[in-house]
């Protein structure tokens, strides 16, 4: 409901986050010139190093905005990658219709169909690959007619595109009982969305519901499968409803920490929470081929469940994972400040926190802090010159009265300046 209602606000102000060009590609398949819009991320400029995404987009018309802002919006709150939009312009003169014409017997690609799928692989993904910063991972998405011209890529053994956004297509006959046999014979992960609604156009939607009768018992752990029949919407409203919704499916494990990936999945394990962290950006790496630093908060929650669970040797582990992604910051030694103040060796904790004190800060982590954590400790220490301990002396700073805090995970996005909260 919270993606619904503010979809009109990130439509409107899209345009604060990303760039958006016209560009036009000569396209031999075709023997024309094709008008196609670019989307290009907000950090595009910043981050030269950086790969991308890509998103074709059919009906790029009417289409590129409203997903342009749900991937700003998304991207705001660190919930979607930001990516490389592509709306191939297929409304003028409409041309659609013979750019997505399919055999009503084979339901394959024809006449100029034909050329335009091979426009799409032969031409234009090759083009912004040669011409943009791209990542393997890529997705296409389509209306109705350009919706039902979108699935035909899944004939292929090896298909193109990883991802589709099939919103209320006119299916031609036979489709919705060869799309599952596809899913299911394709090796390669694939996420498979579409979507109808009570107001659709009739003999569109019965199409549609059998497809997804069939395609819903598939079980293979390669095949990520969303259907939404929304209640009160038509063929044309159910765009908005589709857009969010298949991109939080399609980029769901991308997404930071939840309250509830919290207390469902990692709270309730009995060990191995480090492990389940690095698992998280693994999948992320290969699923969207997107390396990315461990956030801030993930190490956080990881460290609320380690502290619930008294798993302290955990932080060992955890310090090794901070080193590697924030190798110039404190946080490492913080989690073996943690660690060793858990287990009542305060000494070494002092000494952990002292280290810290010397590097870069980092969140919320600052010198400060790692000073009042030493300094409280330190009156649990032996004084210079008292004997009858084996513990080591540590020279005494003024203490302060800062306890030791437990972090729980927030929604909240690990950033350097403030945002607005995140309500859940």
């Amino acid at each position: 409901m919270k993606k619904s209602i503010l979809f009109l606000f990130f439509v409107c102000s899209n345009a604060l986050f990303s760039q958006k060009v016209t560009d036009s590609i000569s396209s031999k398949k075709l023997n024309e010139q094709r008008q196609i819009t670019i989307g290009l991320p907000p950090s595009y400029e910043k981050h030269p190093n950086q790969k991308y995404p890509v998103l074709i987009l059919l009906d790029g018309d009417f289409l590129f905005d409203p997903f342009q802002g749900a991937m700003s919006y998304g991207y705001y709150w660190d919930d979607l990658p930001e990516v490389i939009i592509v709306g191939i312009i297929q409304n003028k003169k409409n041309v659609r219709e013979t750019d997505c014409a399919l055999d009503k017997t084979t339901g394959l690609p024809t006449e100029k169909g034909e050329s335009f799928f091979e426009f799409i692989g032969m031409e234009l993904l090759p083009y912004i690959e040669k011409k943009y910063r791209t990542a393997p991972f890529k997705m296409i998405a389509g209306l109705d007619t350009t919706a039902s011209f979108l699935n035909c890529y899944l004939y292929k053994d090896n298909p193109i595109f990883d991802a589709y956004i099939s919103m209320s297509p006119e299916l031609p006959t036979g489709m919705e009982e060869q799309i599952p046999d596809r899913l299911t014979a394709i090796q390669k992960p694939i996420f498979y969305y579409h979507s109808s609604a009570d107001g659709d156009v009739k003999k569109m939607r019965n199409r549609i519901l059998a497809l997804d009768e069939v395609a819903k018992k598939i079980n293979k752990p390669t095949l990520n499968y969303r259907f939404d029949d929304f209640k009160g919407a038509s063929h044309y409203s159910l765009v908005l409803n589709s857009i969010p919704s298949a991109l939080y499916q399609i980029f769901s494990v991308y997404q930071p920490i939840s309250t509830t990936e919290f207390n469902e999945k990692i709270a309730t394990l009995t060990s191995g929470y480090v492990d389940y962290l690095a698992k998280k950006y693994d999948v992320i790496d290969k699923s969207y081929a997107l390396k990315l630093p461990i956030r801030l908060n993930d190490f956080k929650a990881i460290e609320a469940a380690i502290l619930k669970n008294k798993a302290y040797d955990e932080f060992d582990k955890l310090a090794q994972l901070a080193k590697k992604n924030y190798p110039k910051s404190m946080l490492a030694d913080y989690e073996m400040g943690q660690m060793y103040e858990k287990k009542g060796d305060n000494a070494r904790a002092v000494k952990s926190y002292m280290s810290a004190f010397q590097r870069e800060e980092i969140g919320d982590l600052t010198k400060e802090m790692m000073i009042d954590r030493a300094d409280d400790l330190k009156k649990s220490l032996p004084k210079k010159g008292k004997k009858g301990k084996d513990e080591p002396v540590v020279e005494e700073t003024p203490p302060t009265d800062s306890p030791p805090s437990e972090v729980i995970p927030t929604d909240a996005p690990a950033t350097d300046t403030p945002k607005p909260v995140k309500k859940p």
